[in-house]
Parts: C-alpha cells; structure tokens; sequence
C-alpha cells in the first residue's frame, strides 16, 4: 500500500494508506451506515462525484462479483473505510475489491478513522474533499480543491445515463437458482428515463409485470407522449441518480410537458425530486444527507412502518403537501419520503424500494406502479 493525503473544505488535513487506484480524485464527502453491500453501493451511478465514507468498519471481506453490480462500473470518486481486506472469503466472490477499484479509476482510503469523519460530516454537513496520492502538501491540496468545480455546478446525469435505448431483460435475483430471473414478456411497456438508474430497479420493474425500456435522460417529451396517445406505451418511470436536481433545467423542461398529461408516473429517489421540482416546489439540500439500509420510514395513513435504503443528498420541501398526499414520512428527521399527487395517476418515493442493499420491505411500491399501468 501507498500512502494517500486528503483534504477537507474545512481545513481537516489527513494521512492514510491507500489501495484501488491512483492519482488525485476531488468530490463531496458522505457517510453510508449500511452494514452490508459495499460493492452495490459503490457501483450505484447515483455516487458518481462523491466519496463514499463507509460507518462499517470491515471492508472488502466478502470480495466483489459481476452479478452484485448497480450498473456497469464503479461510479463514485472514491471510498473511505477503517479496514480493508484483500484476502475475502464468499463463496460468491469472484475477484477483490482493489481490482475493482483499479478498473474503473476509483481510489480507495484505509487505515482511517471513519468513526471520526462520520462524526464531523454529522455536525458540520457534507463537504467537499481531495484525495491523492501524488501531492502530499496540505497548501498545494487546498489550492486544488479551491479551483475544483463544486458537486452541484457538475450535470453527472450526462456521464451515467444510458447513450442508447435497450431493453431490459432480467428480473429479481432467485436465491434458489443464484441467478436473475429472465424477463417475461409483458402486453404493458413503461419507459425508464435513466438518469443513473440501478440495475436493481430495472429488475423489479419486470419482475412486476412490465415491459421495460431504458433510454438516454436527453429525451424528447412530445416523443414519449406521442407513443403514449398511441398506446405503445403505458407509463414512465424517473429514476435515480446523482448531483443537484435543480441543475437539470432542460430534464425539468421536458418533465413538465409529460406532467400535463394522463401518463402514469412514478419515480424513485432523484426522479421523485424532478417530479416535485417540474410541479414548481423546488428541492433543498439536507445537511449531510440519508445513505444506509437501516432508515425507518412510516405511512401516514395505515401507521406502517418500513426499514428503507436510502441514498440522497436533497429532499422535497413541505409545500408539496399543497399539490399532493405524503404517503411517506422518514422517521429519523420528519422528512417527506413518498407522495401521490391530487387528481393524476402520478407519485414518487424518496427512498429505495429495490434496496440493493437493505431490507425488501418497499418492494410492493412496484406492484403498485404496475397496477395503474395496466
């Protein structure tokens, strides 16, 4: 191992070792409490420019494998853990976290008191950060980062979506077979407007009855309501993704226009934030966000609560309770967590109900989506 310097927007000056790849990364900092699935997490797009400081001290033990990745590569600037383990042990396992890393330009942090950034982000917010391993001074780091774009002036949505349709084809993961299901055909299509989305959430959208077709987040509205009218197509999904919602202003544009009519919509995470910002209330940044697999999360209505994945840095704000129901509250700070709008076939959940990792206690939201497009 090398060593690695880091640099935090608040003047924090740091010393670790270093494994994964090599070179000097600069991103926003976040913590995720998740016990299990760091190679999900890593791999979710909606982590492209962030750190990833992961609360679980024991990293890399259980290895990486292809049927475990989010999307097609490792999407965050880099991971922070207390210890990491080449040596792994899963019979699953097919190769070790640091190639991973290396393979996709990822750098990885160890020998960190992760208990220490995870309680400084806790009291001061999420920040930016640097990491290298070629500049060890702290002044040569900080004039860096100083001169580096911050998270929210970069549209990542560009770099993780899809350049070209598809079709998905697999379903939820079979624990018998120990592989993914193999799509069924449905007589109903949904559209995926892929803004970083999981391979997860495609997954639960055919295993609950839908056709599922993915295509690039510059799509064109009238397109898309055009095939709706001529009953090609069913309804739209809005997936995750990463970055500040408000920045999408020509993916806000086109949302509006589907808005104004009878399509039925639903979104998860980042396209639950579009959906409020296309309806005119705009999203606010929490102050060191939601990320883990252990967040509860309660209806308001039946008293239910849920154990939910979440991964977000920015929230709905309360006057969208003037234009739709909250049908989900999060438990940990009263945040609005799921919507239905008055009088539309449309609603959006903030967290994630395909988990990946987490609990699969949100996965009926899926079935409930299918219904109002068949």
């Amino acid at each position: 191992m090398q060593k690695v310097w880091i640099y935090l927007e608040n003047g924090t000056f740091l010393e670790a070792n270093s494994f994964g790849a090599t070179g000097t990364s600069v991103g926003e900092i976040v913590f995720n409490t998740s016990l299990t699935g760091y190679q999900e997490i890593i791999t979710d797009p909606s982590y492209a420019g962030q750190f990833i400081t992961f609360t679980m001290p024991e990293i890399g033990n259980v290895g990486v494998n292809k049927d475990d990745m989010e999307s097609t590569k490792a999407h965050c600037k880099g991971v922070l853990v207390r210890n990491y383990h080449h040596e792994y042990s899963n019979f699953r396992a097919q190769g070790d976290l640091d190639a991973l890393l290396k393979e996709y330009g990822v750098l990885g942090i160890c020998d960190i008191d992760t208990r220490y950034l995870t309680k400084m982000l806790r009291d001061e917010g999420s920040m930016m950060m640097i990491a290298s391993t070629e500049i060890s001074s702290k002044e040569e780091l900080a004039k860096t980062l100083s001169q580096s774009p911050r998270i929210e002036e970069i549209n990542y949505i560009e770099q993780v979506s899809t350049k070209e349709a598809y079709i998905h084809k697999s379903g939820a993961w079979n624990h018998i077979k120990m592989q993914y299901n193999k799509a069924v055909m449905s007589d109903k299509k949904v559209v995926v407007l892929d803004f970083g989305v999981k391979r997860n959430i495609l997954n639960e959208l055919v295993e609950s009855g839908l056709e599922v077709e993915v295509i690039p987040s510059n799509f064109k509205a009238d397109d898309l309501i055009a095939r709706f009218e001529a009953g090609e197509i069913g309804g739209i999904f809005l997936s995750n993704g990463p970055g500040d919602p408000l920045t999408l202003k020509n993916e806000k544009a086109q949302v509006q226009k589907l808005i104004d009519k009878n399509i039925p919509m639903f979104g998860i995470c980042l396209g639950h934030q579009m959906l409020s910002i296309a309806h005119g209330h705009d999203t606010y940044k929490l102050k060191f966000g939601q990320h883990g697999g252990n967040h509860p999360v309660a209806n308001p209505v039946t008293k239910i609560v849920e154990i939910t994945a979440q991964n977000h840095n920015y929230n709905v704000p309360d006057s969208i309770k003037d234009i739709a129901e909250v049908t989900h509250i999060n438990l940990f700070d009263n945040t609005i967590e799921g919507v239905k709008y008055h009088n539309k076939p449309v609603f959006s959940v903030q967290h994630h109900p395909e988990a990946s990792p987490g609990p699969h206690e949100s996965k009926y939201i899926f079935k409930e989506f299918a219904k109002i497009v068949k």
